[in-house]
Order: structure tokens, then sequence, then C-alpha cells
């Protein structure tokens, strides 16, 4: 009776992609200027910052779709990793004042991006 593993992979899917389009949007209104200084700081082009939009934008409007979902899947773990290692580094180790690790909402990302990159889209998408 439980064992939907097509409305499973669909949850997986809304729920990543609708949470990281809230991140994208927020970077469309307010810019990849910070993320452009993050990426120079480090020795890298600054035009690598667009890729944030393509991983927090297009890549989730895909997975919620159901459109080439291992493709989309694979570039929001990208970002994830990227986000990870240049912007929160230094959290690796940290747990908040409640007891949770600072980093529980970009593994939680990644880690359902390698889930749905893995599983595939399921049945219930948009025929690409």
């Amino acid at each position: 009776m439980l064992n939907h593993p097509d409305i499973a992979r669909l949850m997986l899917r809304l729920a990543l992609g609708f949470l990281v389009l809230l991140h994208g949007i927020s970077k469309l209104f307010t810019g990849v200027g910070p993320i452009e200084n993050l990426l120079a700081a480090h020795g890298l082009p600054a035009i690598l910052a667009w890729g944030v939009v393509l991983g927090e934008v297009v890549a989730p409007a895909m997975l919620i779709l159901g459109i080439h979902s291992r493709i989309a899947s694979l570039l929001v773990a990208i970002n994830m990793i990227c986000a990870l290692a240049l912007a929160h580094q230094h959290e690796l180790l940290v747990l908040k004042a409640n007891g949770g690790w600072a980093l529980e909402l970009p593994a939680l990302f990644l880690v359902n991006a390698v889930a749905i990159l893995m599983l595939g889209p399921g049945r219930y998408r948009v025929h690409s």
C-alpha cells in the first residue's frame, strides 16, 4: 500500500525544485554581485557566478516539470558542491545553537539532488 516510487520521486523533485528555486529567485532580484566577489576572492573568474542562475533557477524549473531531471539534479548538485566549497567551508564542523548542523540545508539539497540523479524523474513529469 505504501509502495509508490513514482510519487516519491515526484515529491523529491518538487521539494528540491521549489526550495532551490526560491534561492535562485532571490539572486535574480539581488543580483549575482556577491557571488562574483566570492569567486574573485578564490581566484576564479567572476563570470562563473552566472552558473548560479543555471543551478538555482533553470535546473529547479526543470526538476519541477520533470524535464531532463537527471541533468537538472546534476546541475543542482554541482551548485551545492560549489556553495559548500566556496561559501560554507568554514561551517563544516559547526553546530547551531539548537544543535543542528550549520550545513544541514545545503547538505540536504545535495543529497536530494544525488538521489534524483540516481533514481530518475519517475512517471509523473512533462515528457521531453
